[in-house]
């Protein structure tokens, strides 16, 4: 099987390519820039294709034989290689057909991790506790590991970890061993119209699935992980690691799990007392500021300063109001202007003054652009021991590596 992924090295795409590999596929991909996942994909001997996707890399490899182009939700109808694949009568899907088939050539059971947010961390989780008990485990995660390949797969494997995303309805694909189900809040209003929408997907996704977790029978109070929902996520991935491995006791489980190194982008450290986190829902925002309410306690740091990056315009339309207390404990917040995609034309794009208008510590925040300016104030915060932490799904995380990166 030769397979040709467009934007491959990417945290969506770049470990489903590296399993493949593993599987024995012949795997080539293209992408506009370099991704997260970018190093591991040459390391793995995937030849990838940096820059304009014009259609002549992949001409290329048509010369020999493309069996399935794989390309994501981003790519237009009118996408030069989309196109090219097209003319040329190769088949053409997203990424959640060819991991679908996987699972099924391969044989495994998959365990799947779905959810509004929580599922990046608890999937790590699982894999992590997996990797250490020795388990016979293939798996799929959308962020870089600091422990492992952002994907593996090895003959003899059993069960594969699969961070399930609902967007596109791309977790509907499947069909789950066991279903591990952190949380559920509205999100993707330009997939999903209403919430009611957005429930039932995930109520289809239940009922695909054989088993499914979403409270745990661990005590996440037991766990000593910094944030309620990382001891939550933690009692969940033991959870699932239980069902997994009966044979394996519960406190090994524990003691397992209370050794997770986290995850890119997840609470990321990146610089003594500069964080990065994915975080762009109210929700998501909430629960982090918890695990950095935790972190600043331990590390005994004088305050917090959060820089926030909203991620889609159509999003903030309908989560705004959501924001009111989602910022608690924050000293000071520099609110960025959101990074747009996938956007709605026929939508005023909300500025940030707009935003900070319904938090509660509004005087706290201000409105910021990234920039020296906003440097050198971060940095007397630093200098002042506060814990410095960017929340964004956009480009800001890559500015800020770049700004104070060690």
């Amino acid at each position: 099987m030769n397979v040709y992924i467009s934007g491959i090295s990417g945290t969506g795409m770049g470990p489903l390519a590296l399993m493949a590999k593993a599987a024995g596929f012949a795997v080539w991909g293209s992408d506009l820039a370099k991704g997260a996942i970018y190093d591991e994909l040459i390391k793995a001997g995937i030849e990838v294709k940096i820059g304009p996707q014009d259609g002549e890399f992949l001409r290329e490899k048509l010369e020999g034989e493309v069996d399935w182009f794989v390309y994501t939700s981003a790519l237009s109808a009118d996408h030069k290689e989309l196109v090219l694949a097209r003319e040329a009568g190769v088949k053409c899907t997203k990424r959640d057909d060819l991991t679908a088939f996987l699972v099924s050539e391969l044989g495994l059971k998959m365990v799947a991790v779905a959810g509004t947010h929580g599922k990046t961390t608890t999937t790590a989780m699982i894999i992590w506790a997996a990797l250490k008990l020795g388990l016979p485990v293939s798996y799929i995660v959308g962020t870089t590991l600091g422990f492992a390949p952002s994907g593996a797969y090895k003959m003899g494997d059993k069960y594969f970890i699969y961070e399930a995303d609902e967007y596109d309805r791309n977790f509907l694909k499947y069909h789950p061993w066991l279903a591990v189900i952190p949380a559920v809040s509205y999100d993707h209003p330009d997939i999903y119209p209403t919430v009611e929408d957005y429930k039932e997907a995930f109520k289809q996704f239940e009922a695909q699935s054989e088993r499914v977790v979403k409270q745990s029978s661990f005590d996440e109070s037991e766990f000593k992980l910094a944030g309620e929902v990382r001891r939550k996520d933690a009692a969940l991935a033991a959870e699932a690691i239980q069902a997994m491995a009966p044979e394996v006791s519960r406190e090994r489980i524990m003691e397992v799990l209370n050794e997770f190194p986290g995850v890119g982008r997840r609470f990321e450290k990146i610089a003594e007392g500069v964080y990065t986190d994915y975080a762009h829902h109210p929700e998501e925002i909430a629960a982090t500021m918890g695990v950095v309410e935790d972190e600043k306690r331990l590390h005994g740091k004088k305050g917090i300063v959060v820089v926030y990056q909203p991620h889609q315009n159509t999003r903030q339309h309908e989560v705004r109001n959501g924001y009111r207390e989602a910022f608690l404990g924050a000293d000071k917040i520099y609110w960025l202007p959101t990074y747009l995609t996938r956007e709605n034309p026929n939508l005023p794009v909300l500025k940030s003054e707009e935003l900070i208008d319904g938090l509660i510590n509004k005087e706290v925040a201000e409105a910021a652009e990234l920039s020296d300016d906003l440097v050198e104030k971060l940095q007397k915060y630093i200098d002042d021991n506060y814990l410095v932490i960017l929340m964004t799904a956009g480009p800001a995380d890559g500015w800020l590596r770049r700004k104070f990166s060690t």
